[in-house]
């Protein structure tokens, strides 16, 4: 009976998301509801959703991949090139993080899921930030110098995001990217970070309804795209929040922003601003600018 008692209590120790953590205290991480069986924490149907929106995704990428290159080598934008290069490199993350979705759980594969996930959010956040910074700067621009300075801002800006949670998960043992409602203090960290999102979109927004709102691109898509990011990121804040005063409604509306935005964030964005782009015929493309400049007022003044 102490064998079967000690082996028992290593298993929970083992699946305990929190390695630093004394083993006593891990014991109640293991009597939640979760089916260990089924892939991932979350049981099989989160796991094959992840998979199914990454795999299709990528799946239509590849299927148009041809005629964009030849758009791209037609074009000659350093910039759109760079991106798309990113859009795959982020993509291919993501498939890695929602088809081995078991790490979350498997005893040894701690730090390989924090890693994967490390570098995964990351690729989606240097996405973000560099969207931001080529739709402020003409992103259909061709100069080698506007890449270089949009990818140094953004880039140094993920990578001191990076190094934090880093610092958080491998240093002081944070379970940044694991599922429980403890420490306290990962939640704290995840509210900062999602106020700081969520303050960024805020920001466009209110300059976009102010008297400055001519610096902005006349693009309504990039607006949409704004709300869309403000309204997941405002989703993910109030969970946080939640979740850091102990409400078990808040982890679960995380989990759920975090579904939304690994299935849909890159399809979202490819249509909202690449398709216009690859299209084969170069006087749709700009007739669709003139329409969207046209919707945003651009014309009003004009005399006809």
């Amino acid at each position: 009976m102490r064998i079967k008692h000690e082996s028992s209590f290593m298993i929970g120790v083992s699946v305990s998301p929190y390695p630093s953590i004394p083993p006593g205290i891990s014991d109640d991480s293991t009597s939640d509801d979760r089916n260990w069986s089924t892939p991932g924490c979350h049981g099989i149907w989160r796991s094959a959703l992840l998979v199914g929106c990454s795999v299709f995704f990528l799946l239509y990428l590849t299927f148009h991949v041809r005629k964009n290159l030849k758009k791209l080598r037609n074009g000659r934008s350093y910039i759109m090139i760079a991106y798309y290069a990113l859009l795959w490199f982020a993509a291919l993350l993501n498939l890695a993080w929602c088809t081995l979705q078991t790490w979350e759980c498997t005893p040894g594969k701690v730090v390989a899921w924090n890693a994967l996930t490390l570098f995964s959010s990351a690729a989606m956040l240097c996405l973000e930030i560099s969207l931001i910074g080529f739709l402020l700067q003409e992103n259909y621009a061709t100069g080698l110098e506007a890449l270089a300075r949009i990818f140094f801002l953004s880039g140094l800006i993920v990578g001191v995001d990076v190094l934090l949670k880093a610092i958080y998960v491998f240093g002081f043992g944070i379970p940044l990217f694991f599922d429980s409602n403890e420490p306290k203090t990962k939640w704290t960290l995840w509210l900062i970070h999602t106020f700081l999102l969520t303050v960024v979109y805020s920001y466009i927004l209110f300059v976009h309804y102010s008297k400055w709102t001519d610096r902005l691109p006349p693009r309504p898509a990039f607006y949409k795209y704004v709300v869309v990011m403000l309204v997941i990121n405002g989703m993910a804040l109030f969970s946080s929040g939640l979740a850091t005063i102990g409400a078990s409604f808040g982890i679960w509306l995380y989990n759920l922003d975090i579904i939304c935005y690994r299935c849909l964030y890159l399809p979202f964005l490819y249509i909202t601003f690449l398709a216009d782009f690859f299209q084969e015929d170069d006087l749709l493309l700009d007739n669709a600018y003139y329409s969207e400049m046209r919707d945003a007022g651009f014309f009003v003044d004009w005399d006809y």
